[in-house]
């Protein structure tokens, strides 16, 4: 069996329901419903024989992993390279507050965030290239196996581009990634092949009804 990676991303924060920029220098609980997305993640893949979880430190990640662990026994291994892209100034303030303020900064990003970065924050390439770095320590470690990585909504996004040879400028476009939705990249001889995007059937409908991002 090759080694396969599930990416999973938090379970809702109050930011994500109202669909606010929440990046590397906010760390938000989980609210109720996003513990709820946490938990039935762990149940319904509790059982798969893992090898590792690795997981942003940010609570809403960290919160969400624990599910896994508590369910399964394993220990947590905490990367700082998979914590949600930096959004500066712009942490915090919706879409339309950033448009305003911001203006010419969030177009350029809006068009190319690949090398435009959300005034004082980072760019896609900075996420691609320290988040790969996990990936790389991972296939280090495992040849083969099941590994969790519970990280953020830019941060998957932007790495599943980078590992399919998409143009990671593109990752707000090209890629869906929902709260509490899992994408699968299984390693094989040919490389890395996407074999689950976004998946939330684990989920029930009331939950993957819920609002925001």
């Amino acid at each position: 069996m090759p080694l396969t990676i599930y990416f999973l991303r938090h379970g809702q924060t109050s930011f994500s329901r109202d669909n606010a920029f929440c990046g590397s220098g906010l760390n938000p609980d989980l609210t109720p419903v996003g513990l709820e997305m946490a938990q039935a993640f762990a149940v319904a893949y509790g059982t798969i024989p893992w090898s590792a979880i690795y997981s942003s430190p940010l609570k809403r990640s960290l919160l969400t992993a624990q599910t896994l662990s508590k369910e399964i026994g394993l220990n947590i291994e905490l990367r700082d390279n998979l914590m949600e892209i930096g959004y500066g100034k712009w942490e915090g303030m919706s879409v339309e507050e950033v448009d305003r303020i911001y203006h010419d900064a969030y177009i350029k990003w809006s068009s190319d965030p690949a090398w435009n970065s959300p005034t004082g924050g980072e760019s896609a390439i900075m996420i691609a290239r320290r988040g790969l770095q996990v990936i790389e320590e991972i296939k280090q470690s495992f040849i083969d196996g099941n590994v969790m990585v519970v990280s953020h909504k830019a941060t998957i996004r932007i790495i599943i581009c980078a590992l399919l040879g998409i143009d990671v400028g593109r990752f707000r476009s090209r890629l869906a990634c929902p709260v509490a939705s899992v994408s699968i990249v299984e390693f094989g001889s040919r490389g890395p092949l996407l074999k689950a995007l976004a998946d939330v059937n684990h989920l029930s409908d009331r939950l993957r009804l819920q609002p925001g991002t």
